[in-house]
């Protein structure tokens, strides 16, 4: 039996030219780089230029992503862009990434769903892909969480970075097997009854301004482990799939100490975990792409390869997909 799935054509990524150190925060801060490495494993991360947009990080990735796919911004008929910090209120910033990769049909649109956000928008790319409607999609995570920081506080502006990363998917005819490349299966969740432990406190109905980030590091921690290894249990269900299939663990890259607890409840062992968050911070829906990218420039990721990736935001929001690559 022949069925669409969505093959993962080329991917890519962008980080900003500054780097923050450890060391730099820790003469803005009363903080360390012992403090930071201990509770976290981030030595550092990218900080984007004056200027620079959510939407031009957008634009380099999915540059970067389009020619590793062979393929021109022309063949492009659907962009979701995964962002909590848009270029502004509206339009979409996936509407300004369009017009300024020289995209003149199909559709684009924003998704909000945070540190989830490139999960969600791999898995609603894929069901439109394999509807029909669509042939080939940008699947793209943004951020500029530097402006929505508030850098005196400590225990939030250590953690999160800038950054983006990018896929190409392609709707393709497979066999309708385990064998088969491309999206194999996604499972998405949220519940708003933990939205005070991790949000933002503006907005343009709530206070007409922009805020700032806001987090409970412990609740966010004791909750993201459970939900993030349930939604990977629902996809290795869903596929009939163990963890000893998996072949690379590409997590959000929040923190490391929920990245090792993750894999070690769920089986997976360090040899097969993706991880980047020493280097780049926790750069919220752009972190699996980046992590992705990372992975398959260094020759980790290979055709074949079942990669498992999974996400916590704030909402809550949470979820897992497998991908044959």
């Amino acid at each position: 039996m022949s069925i669409i799935r969505s093959i993962v054509r080329g991917c890519g990524g962008y980080l900003p030219a500054r780097t923050l150190t450890n060391a730099e925060l820790a003469g803005m801060v009363d903080t360390s780089d012992d403090w930071i490495v201990q509770r976290t494993g981030i030595r550092e991360r990218h900080i984007a230029a004056d200027g620079e947009l959510t939407s031009d990080l957008a634009v380099a990735a999915a540059r970067r992503a389009l020619d590793a796919a062979g393929l021109e911004p022309q063949a492009i008929d659907l962009i979701v862009l995964a962002t909590a910090t848009p270029d502004h209120t509206f339009p979409a910033s996936a509407v300004t990434v369009q017009a300024k990769l020289g995209i003149t049909q199909g559709a684009a649109f924003d998704m909000q769903a945070v540190c989830s956000g490139f999960v969600f928008a791999l898995a609603t790319a894929d069901s439109m892909l394999r509807t029909g409607g669509f042939t080939r999609a940008l699947v793209i995570g943004s951020e500029t969480f530097s402006r929505i920081l508030d850098w005196n506080d400590r225990t939030t502006c250590v953690i999160f970075g800038d950054g983006a990363g990018a896929v190409v998917l392609e709707a393709t005819p497979q066999s309708g097997t385990l064998a088969d490349r491309g999206v194999l299966a996604a499972r998405l969740r949220s519940d708003g009854r933990h939205k005070d432990k991790l949000y933002v406190d503006g907005g343009p109905s709530a206070t007409r301004t922009v805020g700032f980030l806001r987090m409970e590091g412990r609740e966010v921690f004791r909750h993201a482990v459970g939900m993030m290894c349930g939604a990977v249990e629902d996809v290795l269900a869903a596929t009939g799939t163990t963890a000893a299939d998996i072949d690379w663990f590409v997590p959000h890259q929040a923190n490391q100490r929920i990245i090792d607890a993750s894999a070690h409840k769920l089986g997976i062992g360090p040899e097969k975990i993706v991880s980047t968050v020493a280097l780049h911070g926790n750069t919220s829906a752009a972190s699996i792409p980046l992590a992705i990218d990372h992975a398959v420039a260094d020759g980790r990721i290979k055709p074949g390869d079942l990669v498992m990736v999974e996400a916590m935001g704030g909402g809550f929001t949470w979820g897992a997909a497998l991908i044959r690559w």
